[in-house]
């Protein structure tokens, strides 16, 4: 069985590949960014949102919050431009989300309630397929919506392997 990383770079092409790279390090350096900002308390509650035509949009949890970042927002600025110079970012937009909004797409581990055993964060992902995703080395994935989806592509493939493999014979 073909592992979604090799199914996703024979799918995508290496350009895309890499800007998704990209993307992918500047939602994961938030943690990283807020720590050498000496604001590492920030981060458990606030986000990267998006980045969208060059501003990075941070979604925190409280107001105070949104004023402790928005006091280092120069220096988050120009960290920011300094490690993703590819990226042109030319701004930092923070914003306060609706009550409890923050961290519900990420799954269960951060949700008001968790959720029963065998449910997952996304309708359509089998718990199985998850823990096999898990075991595929996806088990440091902290956002539990890409673990899911990663999850049901994995299965996705898996059973069209299965399905042109039984049909062949």
């Amino acid at each position: 069985m073909k592992r979604v990383g090799e199914v996703l770079s024979a799918i995508f092409d290496e350009g895309l590949m890499n800007r998704a790279r990209g993307y992918s390090a500047l939602y994961s350096c938030w943690e990283d960014l807020a720590e050498k900002n000496g604001i590492a308390y920030a981060a458990g509650h606030s986000r990267i949102k998006s980045l969208d035509k060059g501003l990075v949009w941070i979604e925190v949890d409280h107001p105070g919050w949104k004023q402790i970042l928005q006091t280092k927002e120069s220096k988050l600025l120009s960290d920011f431009r300094r490690r993703f110079p590819e990226m042109d970012i030319s701004g930092i937009s923070i914003v306060l989300c609706r009550p409890g909004e923050l961290f519900n797409e990420t799954g269960p581990e951060s949700a008001e309630e968790p959720l029963p055993a065998g449910k997952t964060a996304l309708p359509g992902a089998d718990a199985e397929a998850v823990k096999r995703a898990d075991a595929s080395g996806y088990g440091a994935i902290r956002d539990g919506a890409l673990k899911d989806a990663l999850a049901r592509l994995e299965k996705s493939v898996a059973d069209k392997e299965k399905t042109q493999g039984s049909a062949g014979k």
